[in-house]
């Protein structure tokens, strides 16, 4: 009997264990892009070392930006002694960030309009791509079904878009104070974004009485730049900038940081005022002709006639590629 009933138990580890909920679809999760971070630079001067090492400067963009993804930037940024240096030092270690941010939000949008036109033209979808389509729609915090309704399909399809580049990098370099602020050293907090968990973030040391927020901790320069992205896709705050944006879109114009600039009114306490400084970062760092940067590997299968960068702190003496219109507006 004791060796029946060993047996017996022997059996039953080796039952496959399937039920109805394990072979159906499983819920799904967006999860960001596995990237490849260099080591965290403990300087400034290694991280320019970095940079040099893989012929990365101003000069060089127009052959297309390495894949360098920092985890975090050096906290000595403080250190170097010229503003303009100090500034292309920060835009560089951003921009790769950016771009990839912006490349998974394409991706989302064309497993999205996929999904959508087939659905259209009487496809059944599967519980997986049933699954990939819910996922899409709680990442951009939009409540319905975008199959059956329009209003929920445009809401959606207006929040899944990208952002431009020279809008990014001039509040990252306002709100982080060119990375050298406490948060932006300490927490990769690059944009000031809040939380109101406590002991979950970084107190302000400037927070008025009875305030309860903190600032947000990040694990890395991605997740920060990749839910600032978000918070601009969804929060009703910004509805005005989405709208600008979509019809930039509808009539086929290249999306500009200027421009959409006007939406950010409530980003802070400042207002117009904050608009306008934005703008100043933009219009005085040309990082509007940054919008035409592709990494390496995408340049080299660029083929499209080329035109000269104008003069600027993002001047170079190379040419400057132009881009399809999938490129032209990150």
């Amino acid at each position: 009997m004791k060796m029946l009933i060993i047996k017996l138990m022997l059996a039953l580890l080796f039952i496959p264990l399937v039920t109805g909920s394990a072979m159906g679809p499983q819920p799904e999760e967006l999860t960001g892009p596995q990237l490849c971070y260099s080591e965290r630079p403990s300087s400034h001067l290694e991280l320019e070392e970095l940079f040099s090492s893989h012929n990365y400067g101003w000069g060089t963009l127009d052959d297309g930006i390495p894949s360098i993804f920092l985890e975090a930037l050096p906290s000595d940024l403080d250190r170097i002694p010229q503003v303009q240096k100090k500034k292309i030092v920060f835009f560089l270690s951003l921009l790769p960030v950016v771009l990839r941010a912006n490349e998974e939000i394409r991706e989302h949008k064309t497993t999205l309009t996929d999904l959508l036109r087939r659905y259209d033209q009487g496809e059944t979808l599967t519980g997986n791509e049933l699954a990939r389509l819910s996922a899409i729609t709680t990442e951009y915090r939009v409540s319905g079904d975008p199959l059956e309704d329009l209003q929920t399909r445009e809401t959606l399809l207006m929040r899944v878009d990208t952002l431009p580049t020279s809008l990014v990098l001039a509040q990252a370099a306002t709100e982080s104070a060119y990375g050298t602020s406490r948060f932006a050293r300490l927490g990769n907090n690059l944009f000031g974004e809040w939380t109101f968990t406590p002991g979950t973030g970084m107190v302000p040391l400037d927070r008025p009485e009875g305030r309860t927020y903190e600032l947000r901790c990040f694990s890395s320069i991605y997740e920060s730049v990749a839910s600032y992205m978000n918070n601009l896709n969804t929060h009703r705050a910004y509805t005005s900038l989405r709208e600008q944006r979509a019809r930039m879109r509808a009539e086929g114009r290249p999306l500009q940081g200027i421009v959409l600039a006007a939406g950010l009114t409530r980003y802070s306490e400042r207002g117009e005022d904050y608009v306008k400084q934005i703008r100043t970062i933009i219009r005085s760092n040309r990082l509007h002709r940054l919008g035409s940067i592709l990494f390496r590997q995408n340049r080299a299968a660029e083929t499209e006639e080329t035109a000269p960068f104008s003069a600027g702190l993002l001047s170079s003496a190379a040419p400057s590629s132009r881009l399809s219109a999938l490129r032209k507006n990150p």
